[in-house]
């Protein structure tokens, strides 16, 4: 599987983005694509997730109620929408692909290259 990430940017403090990730190559193994963010110095974390088939979606905490992950399997593409964003979400965000549910990037079988988010008045 082939992932590339777009739609990062420099935003305000309650702002919103919306990141894309373009699928292409999808094999049997790709049940699940997800958003990480990478902030500087910082281990990459799970932001969200979602079952390619059934749509079933998972958040962290930190992101819940303010960020939504869709897709579009007809356009083969993931989608973060990120609202009322904040400072601590600058970061690079990172689409990737698992087999299974995943809340490390250990369990990330591919991934995408990254797009900055920097949040910032």
């Amino acid at each position: 599987v082939q992932l590339q990430a777009s739609g990062g940017g420099l935003v305000q403090p309650g702002g919103s983005l919306r990141l894309s990730c373009a699928v292409s190559g999808l094999t049997t193994s790709d049940n699940f694509m997800n958003w990480f963010s990478q902030a500087p110095g910082k281990e990459r974390v799970f932001v969200a997730g979602i079952k390619w088939r059934e749509g079933t979606k998972r958040y962290a905490d930190s992101v819940k109620g303010r960020f939504t992950i869709s897709r579009d399997s007809a356009e083969n593409a993931v989608y973060l929408q990120m609202n009322s964003l904040k400072p601590e979400d600058t970061a690079v965000y990172y689409c990737a692909s698992s087999s299974v549910v995943v809340s490390t990037a250990a369990g990330a079988i591919a991934w995408g290259q990254g797009t900055q988010v920097t949040v910032s008045s």
